[in-house]
């Protein structure tokens, strides 16, 4: 097929703003997630959770539990101690125990299950319990006594060292030299964390929110000595997720144990308080930045320390200099990452995991050097941009920040901005505008897809994909309707569940990517079988005509002639059912074996930093206008503007709201978010939405987001980079650098309180 040929397809449906095609289920209440899913006569759990960080459990008291009438079961380390082996997990290190054993690894680890009839009877039954502990003095977080700090070892992530930075630091004529800190953070979905379990001769099916539902299955089969062939795992819809629904769950494998001993189906879903607790979360982290550079803004020297926090046993970091070394021109480079093992519950993935608390510190860094040296913050990353990874010199696939940030200081108005602290003022308001780079890698995975398409034009794709809110339906109805020629209306989509064809973890911005790609293999396949059925056929319009010279879209086949058939004719004269087209994607650097490593549960990812032709990432700019009250102190966001070039946009009306939705959250992120952490118990006392704040309607009065066109024709054959992370990435940033020039105070802790500016 020619280009040009090749751009009239592909530019029918793909890249125009496209409604979800699950809206309507959604808004219905048809759509199922699945603590919805219906089973026959649940039985229902209710979690018992540790009141101690640390120590060992003695004994339980579960006799007046037991007696109470429609208590079924109660699981503890003693009756089924032996039946579930830990999940493995994304990090070395030995993993956490819940029910293995009587060891209390942190402040509301899973203890026990009490199974019942019903739910209130289930949570009545385990207030009954009562829990003897030997306990042991926990060590809360950074500066705890008895928390344990080690370098974080090499392994996915790597510390960089590019000539010698600490020589060029000491040597340079401009220097900056500061500490910053992010706190901890949790996800709080609306949906809350569920498990249903049911077994049917021998086999299991599990109906629990998922980001990766064969990685889910497998290591429950791990858990529970099963082949994951006699596992299925269903997660049609998840309310939210940001990652904390990503990996292994101390909990799955003990519902399914349940589930087991009652011999009926068991479901669980746990409290909003004890989801602070049985999941990840944002670690704490600490920086130490040092930037040198000349007198003219040009940086020298760039060093990076970072620590960050993670459970007793487990070695899981973000390791985010992977992105800071990378972001501007600088012949010497330093990073560093730092492990503190304290008493708490093993961090994970949350939104941007590794941006998010990194890319704060170089950004306010880059602002306070600008400041320093009388340049325009915007103007400074002028002078150190690059089109070359810093790190290991190979060229970016494409890199737009310089295009982000004057769209967006255009649309924001920046040259009106007085570069003085504390300058400009709105009455009793103290006016400050902040700017801050946005990045993230290009990540894509392995994955598989199956298409169908019937003699009525209809069209059903089935992927093991995972829908977290951010319309992964819908694009994949897209890129099936622009490949066969038809409208995403005509497309059906099945996803989450591990019956289809198996497809990557939904996280780190590559699901989009990963998914469309697979899905378009499989539909071309499809495509050129039809286009060839028309065109060798002795009957029929295009009967003789060149495949490569026929272009499918908007329901007929078309050559370059102008002859002209409609889809549904050469269908059925083909005289079968349906056509079915499968196809596995494995994307340039990843294991050729890649959709193998899904059925058994591994991510064959390929990273943006890790690829060995070029550097993928997309990048953005955020501005943002602050107003800070002379008297009171208080803080207020009037509006903010993020520009973002991430490649070609499959349905521009989801990706806005990926998009501003990082963006708000990142407001929360900079001014609000913080779970307080009781430094004697090592216990989380903010453990709900009343205490735990997060941005509402009004903290956000103006969000506008600018796309900026970005055509990367090296990054993967589609051209798309992912969204979902970068609208947070350096919001927190440029928050903070809008705080210190309405202010003229500089705060370098998170979040940014009244207190703070006292």
């Amino acid at each position: 097929m020619s280009e040009t040929m090749e751009q009239r397809r592909t530019g029918s449906v793909f890249g125009k703003p496209q409604v979800r095609i699950d809206g309507r289920a959604k808004v219905t209440g048809r759509a199922l997630y699945p603590s919805d899913e219906a089973v026959p006569a649940p039985a229902w759990a209710f979690l018992l959770t540790s009141a101690i960080a640390r120590g060992r459990i003695k004994r339980f008291d579960l006799e007046d539990a037991l007696s109470m009438e429609g208590v079924l079961d109660i699981l503890t380390h003693e009756n089924v101690g032996s039946e579930a082996k830990p999940p493995k997990q994304m990090a070395a290190g030995e993993p956490t125990t819940t029910l293995q054993s009587d060891r209390i690894w942190h402040d509301g680890q899973i203890i026990g299950v009490v199974v019942a009839t019903s739910y209130e009877i289930a949570r009545e039954a385990a207030s009954r319990v009562h829990v003897h502990y030997d306990q042991e003095k926990p060590a809360a977080s950074f500066g705890s006594e008895g928390a344990e700090e080690e370098v974080r070892d090499p392994g996915e992530h790597q510390d960089y060292a590019v000539d010698d930075a600490e020589g060029a630091f000491a040597a340079a004529e401009v220097k900056l030299d500061q500490f910053y800190g992010t706190p901890t953070q949790h996800h709080n979905a609306i949906e809350l964390f569920t498990t249903t379990c049911v077994w049917e001769n021998g086999k299991l099916t599990i109906f629990e929110p998922s980001q990766f539902v064969y990685g889910l299955r497998a290591n429950v089969a791990q858990q529970l000595g099963m082949d994951p062939g006699d596992i299925r795992v269903v997660s049609k819809f998840i309310g939210g997720a940001f990652g904390s629904k990503g990996g292994a769950t101390p909990r799955t494998a003990w519902i399914a144990v349940a589930a087991r001993r009652v011999s009926r189906p068991v479901k669980l879903v746990a409290t909003r308080d004890q989801g602070f607790t049985i999941a990840t979360y944002r670690a704490e982290t600490r920086h130490h930045v040092q930037l040198g550079a000349t007198r003219e803004g040009k940086l020298t020297a760039l060093r990076h320390e970072g620590w960050e926090l993670t459970s007793r046993p487990m070695d899981y970091n973000v390791s985010g200099t992977d992105t800071t070394a990378r972001m501007y021109a600088c012949p010497n480079i330093l990073t560093k990452v730092n492990l503190v093992h304290a008493d708490r519950n093993t961090p994970g993935f949350m939104r941007a995991p590794p941006e998010t608390p990194y890319m704060f510190p170089l950004e306010c860094a880059m602002d306070e050097l600008a400041l320093e040296l009388g340049i325009d913050p915007i103007e400074l990353r002028r002078i150190n941009d690059t089109a070359t990874d810093p790190v290991s010199g190979r060229p970016f696939s494409s890199r737009s920040l310089m295009q982000c940030l004057d769209q967006g200081a255009e649309r924001f108005g920046w040259k009106d901005r007085d570069p003085t602290p504390g300058s400009m003022r709105d009455g009793e308001w103290l006016v400050g505008w902040g700017v801050a780079s946005a990045s993230y890698p290009t990540n894509i995975a392995a994955s598989s897809a199956r298409a169908t398409i019937r003699p009525d034009g209809s069209v059903r794709v089935q992927i093991a994909g995972h829908d977290i809110g951010t319309g992964a339906y819908t694009v994949v109805a897209i890129t099936a309707a622009d490949e066969l020629g038809v409208s995403p209306e005509a497309v059906t989509v099945e996803m989450g569940d591990t019956t289809l064809p198996p497809a990557s973890l939904a996280a780190g911005s590559s699901h989009t990517a990963t998914i469309t790609h697979a899905v378009a293999k499989a539909c071309r396949e499809l495509r050129e079988r039809i286009v060839r059925a028309a065109t060798t056929s002795n009957e029929g319009p295009l009967a003789g005509q060149a495949p490569a010279q026929v272009v499918l879209s908007d329901g007929s086949l078309t050559a370059e002639n102008g002859a002209t058939e409609a889809l549904t004719e050469v269908l059925k004269r083909l005289s079968v059912g349906a056509l079915e087209g499968y196809a596995e994607n494995i994307p340039k650097g990843a294991p050729s074996d890649g959709v193998n490593m899904l059925y058994n549960g591994a991510m064959p990812m390929v990273r943006g930093h890790s690829r060995e032709d070029v550097t993928a990432y997309a990048f953005g700019a955020q501005f943002v206008e602050v107003h800070v009250h002379r008297r009171t102190c208080e803080i207020r966001v009037p509006r903010m503007v993020g520009a973002f070039a991430c490649g070609r946009i499959v349905n521009p009306l989801t990706a806005h709201s990926q998009y501003m939705g990082g963006m708000i959250w990142g407001l929360g992120s900079a001014l609000l978010e913080k779970t307080e952490v009781d430094p004697v118990h090592a216990r989380y006392v903010n453990a709900n939405i009343a205490e735990y704040h997060v941005a509402v309607n009004a903290d956000v009065r103006q969000v506008d987001v600018i796309m900026v066109p970005e055509e990367d024709s090296e990054v993967n054959p589609l051209g798309v980079k992912g969204i979902g992370e970068i609208g947070i990435v350096g919001v927190n940033a440029a928050i903070a650098n809008a705080v210190f020039h309405a202010t003229g105070r500089r705060v370098r802790q998170l979040p940014i309180r009244i207190e703070d500016l006292l």
